[in-house]
């Protein structure tokens, strides 16, 4: 077992650079894996069995080495060696929570750094992803608002996250599904097929970034991850969260289909322009059309609106009521998901009391409308609902004023 806070592995130095020359194929389409062993000199028919043979043991089996490759003559495993690689992000500290979450430190080939956080329940197991090195965005609430955007995750960088959360999580399937007449290896002894039970059966998009301002990676990605030949996840178990970029809302449901998150956090214009300043360009009336226009939106996929509790600020008898009314008039099926305020250093706002929070919940929850209050979880390794921040960006109040102002003057 681990221990809470331990830091598994040791921080690396350097992040080397993955590959090389050679193609990374994760993040690729199943198209695109194929038409990449044909550029590099496979005839269209051998390239199409080999996309699908590679295609399964990258993504239904887990596996980074050719040679392991089972199904693929042992004399195509070295050629494949030298041309392309089955990445995966570098782990700079994985860290645990006294809660059971893990947090993990990633960096990228160019040594750009970013999280993804595990969160484990009784009935699932979460996996929070990032889509963007840094945000362009300044919720206030938010530690990794304070971060200047560097740059989007691609597709195989945030299926990567997928992966590797699954290598830590010791769950691929084991043993072989190909008939012994399918095996090109006559020493192989893999055994028979055995899907163990998985610990990670959920994803939200929650992670750092805005997934509609990384639109294409993020489709990219997910596409892949909803895969049936694959990870095969459901799109029911996968959601997308925004902060509100309406223009690509509905984009998102019509291309995409997964189950959509909302960060409103405030039910008027003053405090949510200040906030969200993306309301500035997107305001709430605009936001809630676009929720109520959410293509697959329904009683059994309802919209969740994340709500953070925040003292004085947004948690009076007065917001929730407003908070209800909204919901109605725009007749939308959805849930209110109460968060009570993760600290951070700097923070300029505080967390409403518990009391204050529990009114809040059952005045909605009177309505007529669903609104749990979500227990923190991994606060104590800065993991928690709008703590993420990669560890490597320590800028001075200064510095963080003027990335705010940046930010603000890019909205209009």
């Amino acid at each position: 077992m681990q221990i809470p806070g331990h830091i598994d592995p040791v921080t690396t130095g350097t992040v080397p650079l993955r590959g090389g020359n050679r193609i990374d194929l994760v993040g690729l389409t199943r198209d695109g894996v194929r038409a990449a062993l044909e550029e590099a000199g496979l005839d269209a028919k051998a390239a199409k069995l080999r996309a699908k043979q590679i295609w399964h043991w990258i993504y239904h089996r887990g596996v980074t080495d050719f040679d392991a490759m089972t199904d693929i003559a042992k004399a195509m495993r070295p050629w494949l060696t030298e041309r392309f690689i089955v990445g995966r992000p570098t782990v700079v500290t994985a860290q645990v929570s006294n809660d059971g979450t893990r947090k993990w430190l990633l960096a990228a080939a160019d040594g750009q750094e970013y999280e993804m956080v595990f969160i484990p329940d009784a009935d699932r197991g979460t996996l929070c992803v990032s889509s963007q090195v840094g945000c362009t965005l300044n919720c206030r609430f938010c530690h990794t608002g304070t971060m200047r955007l560097v740059r989007n995750l691609a597709a195989g960088e945030i299926v990567g996250q997928v992966l590797l959360a699954r290598d830590a999580l010791g769950e691929w399937p084991k043993g072989t599904m190909a008939s012994s007449a399918d095996i090109e290896d006559e020493d192989d002894d893999a055994g028979h097929y055995t899907a163990d039970g998985r610990m990670l059966t959920n994803i939200v998009m929650m992670g750092m970034g805005e997934p509609l301002y990384n639109f294409d990676e993020v489709k990219g990605a997910l596409k892949i991850v909803m895969d049936g030949d694959g990870l095969a996840l459901s799109k029911r178990r996968i959601t997308l969260s925004t902060s509100g970029v309406v223009p690509m809302m509905a984009r998102a449901g019509e291309e995409i289909g997964v189950n959509l998150a909302v960060s409103l956090h405030a039910v008027n214009k003053e405090v949510r322009d200040e906030i969200v300043p993306l309301n500035r360009k997107y305001g709430i009336e605009q936001l809630l059309e676009a929720c109520a226009a959410y293509p697959g939106a329904n009683n059994a996929r309802r919209i969740t609106f994340e709500y953070v509790m925040l003292k004085d600020k947004n948690d009076s008898d007065a917001d929730a009521r407003e908070l209800v009314r909204l919901i109605k008039q725009y007749r939308l099926p959805a849930k209110v998901n109460l968060i009570p305020f993760n600290p951070w250093p700097g923070a300029p706002y505080e967390c409403s009391s518990p009391e204050r929070v529990r009114a809040f919940s059952n005045l909605i929850f009177e309505a007529g409308i669903s609104a749990p209050i979500r227990t923190p979880r991994g606060r104590d390794i800065m993991a928690a609902c709008g703590q993420l921040k990669s560890a490597a960006t320590k800028p001075t109040r200064a510095e963080l004023d003027r990335i705010a102002e940046e930010k603000q003057a890019a909205l209009g």
